[in-house]
């Protein structure tokens, strides 16, 4: 099988820190060629480029999570902007909007977004949209961005006519662990639904493991398990969905090529 590509995972993340070179080496044995990290915060940007940096098969994406964005000033952003300018950022993200815990107010969380969308659209760098219980105000924002080098609903969890939307507009969704919960049949039915042209894989490891390893520490390897139920699900083989999600990533986030 060729190889896939983790395009939303956090390996800067603590639980990856006593044995961050066996999860390295998992995921390549498992085929994991290429691992977007991405950044939830100026800090945790700064280690996913560091990562990127130092591992061939990594790359970062630089920005800053709604639950962080009560904390964002001028001066952070200004400094995630001059982090993006390493060759191995390949998107802004991880940013959006979260209504589910509320950690910064809605209106600066919005704020928060507007801002962030518009140095990407500056930088021609696609962007990674968090999106819980807030798909309406996203799809919204989003709408006056339209020259964004690209978009990925990082984790999608909306529903068949938001899936459509996006879709309309050129949008990915990013698919992981969630896929194989017994009860997440909604999700099930719209990756059914979805062209696979506009599918990626992704862990966001080391949260949100698939079954059945569901509760323990997610991570790159764990990617098989998202591949092997999309596979099972649209009826085709693993290589076909190993070689067209790859494309998919490659398409959108336009890794150096020097790397590979």
């Amino acid at each position: 099988m060729s190889g896939i590509i983790d395009t939303h995972a956090h390996l800067d993340d603590p639980k990856f820190r006593e044995d961050f070179e066996d999860v390295r080496a998992r995921a390549l044995q498992a085929g994991v060629t290429r691992v977007i990290s991405a950044g939830g915060d100026i800090t945790s940007s700064r280690h996913a480029v560091m990562l990127a940096d130092r591992y061939p098969e990594i790359y970062a994406a630089v920005g800053v999570h709604p639950h962080e964005a009560a904390a964002v000033t001028p001066r952070a952003l200004e400094g995630l902007r001059i982090l993006a300018g390493g060759g191995k950022v390949v998107a802004w993200g991880e940013i959006g909007l979260d209504y589910h815990y509320d950690f910064s107010s809605r209106d600066i969380q919005r704020d928060v977004l507007r801002k962030q969308l518009e140095i990407a659209a500056e930088l021609n760098l696609p962007v990674i949209i968090h999106d819980r219980q807030a798909h309406q105000d996203v799809l919204s924002i989003l709408k006056d961005f339209p020259g964004l080098a690209g978009v990925v609903i990082h984790c999608f969890s909306g529903d068949l006519k938001i899936a459509e939307e996006c879709l309309h507009r050129g949008y990915y969704l990013g698919v992981g662990g969630t896929l194989t919960f017994p009860k997440n049949s909604g999700l099930r039915d719209i990756v059914q639904r979805v062209p696979l042209e506009r599918l990626l894989l992704e862990t966001d490891c080391p949260y949100l493991a698939p079954q059945p390893r569901r509760g323990k520490r997610n991570e790159p390897s764990f990617l098989t398990a998202v591949l092997e139920e999309i596979s099972r699900l649209k009826d085709l083989p693993h290589q076909e969905i190993a070689e067209t999600t790859t494309a998919n990533a490659e398409k959108i986030f336009r890794f150096p090529t020097s790397d590979f």
